[in-house]
This record gives structure tokens, sequence and C-alpha cells, in this order.
């Protein structure tokens, strides 16, 4: 005789990157040991893998793998899944921002969590009247991947190769680069035109909610930017 099988809700989300409804149902007790053993693990790439492995679980309507979203989209569709299967609050402890050591507790509503756009942001970077670059967001496990050994540049150099997906001109679309061919392009950029791939990762959409605060010791209130899902899990 088999046992009943137990009916999940299903909710509905709209992926930020293309405004695609995603349907998707809350953890089960075998999502939830998944997570927790990756947090235990206290790994980087263990902890993307989870993450990525439940949204394919509980995610149905993605017409992409997981894998290959851009870190906001995985971060958002994560805090959804998250509100729904434990709870849509989370209490957190926050730093004021006035002496940089009080800590105020906090509680954030899931729901009204967003990815922020930045205004004028463009993964089309011209970097002068007929030479370009198209790039595309980093994935979550592109992002598990960085050594934290690396150095500025040496990083830099890693995520821009990850990330390009053409280098073009006034004549052609070069699509087709060896690492050596594309280091090299990227080193005779000048300050200015190298200031501008760096633009195209620090204005990407990610996640973003302001809280306000007051400083039990001062009086003085501040507000407080918490930026990506770490920001959020408790």
């Amino acid at each position: 005789m088999s046992l009943p099988q137990l009916n999940n809700p299903t909710f509905e989300l709209e992926l930020p990157s293309t405004g695609d409804k995603v349907k998707f149902r809350p953890f089960l007790v075998k999502e939830q040991k998944i997570l927790m053993m990756a947090q235990e693990g206290n790994d980087n790439k263990q902890m993307a893998q989870a993450v990525i492995d439940i949204i394919r679980s509980c995610c149905t309507g993605l017409t992409v793998d997981p894998e290959t979203l851009p870190t906001f989209d995985i971060e958002y569709m994560f805090l959804q899944l998250r509100g729904k299967s434990v709870g849509e609050s989370v209490e957190l402890n926050v730093t004021c921002q006035d002496d940089k050591e009080t800590k105020v507790p906090v509680t954030i509503n899931l729901d009204e969590i967003k990815v922020v756009h930045t205004e004028g942001h463009s993964a089309d970077i011209k970097l002068n009247d007929t030479i370009g670059m198209t790039m595309r967001y980093p994935t979550m496990k592109q992002i598990a991947k960085v050594d934290d050994k690396m150095g500025a540049m040496e990083l830099s150099f890693k995520i821009v190769n990850d990330c390009l997906v053409n280098i073009y001109d006034d004549k052609e679309v070069y699509e087709d680069m060896s690492k050596k061919e594309l280091d090299e392009f990227i080193e005779q950029l000048n300050t200015e035109q190298f200031g501008k791939v760096q633009e195209f990762f620090t204005t990407m959409p990610k996640l973003k909610h302001i809280v306000k605060v007051t400083n039990p010791n001062t009086g003085v209130e501040s507000e407080i930017a918490l930026e990506g899902m770490q920001s959020f899990l408790v």
C-alpha cells in the first residue's frame, strides 16, 4: 500500500532579468537538508551549488538552466523560496553608521526585497567611436569560483574573461578569442576605458534594501543599505 502524497502550494515570481513568470513551491525537507549541509560546510562553491540545485527542484517554467542565470536572478529567486518555505520575516542585527559599533535589531520582510536597476546601465560598453565590448552578467557558480587570494588586477581579468560575449569594431564582431588574445586586448585599454568595463559590474542589477535605524546610545538616525543574498540569511 502506497502512502498518501502531500500537496504543496505553488506561487509565482517574475524573473528580474527577463520578466518571465516562474512558478515555484516551498522547500521540502530534502531541500532543507541540502541547504543545511552546505551552510555547515562553509564552502562558497558548495553553497552556490546547493542554491542552484534547490531552485532547479522547486521552480517550474524556467526556460534556461539556473546555472546560466545572473547572480541577481538566483539570489532573488532563492529569497522568494526561503520566504515561502521558512518564513517571510527575518531578524537581523545591523551596525549603526554614526559610531560603527552599536548593533540594532531590525525585522526585514523578504517580500519587500527587490532587485534594483541602475539607470543608464548597459551590457554594451563603448570603448571609443568604433570599438566596443558586449558583456553578460556573472553567474553564481562563476562568482563562487573566485579565489580570495587573487590580486585585484588578476581578479578583474578573470571576471572579464568569464563574462565577455564579444569584442566588435565597425567592420567585424570577434567572438572566438584565446585567453592570451583577450588579456592583451584588456592590457591596452587606458584607465578611462577599463573604468567603463569595471562600471558594468559595479552598476549591474543587485538585491538591495534600505533600512532606517536609530542608535539607542546617540539618538542618531541613519540609513543602511543591505545588498546581496547573504545580507538577508540568518
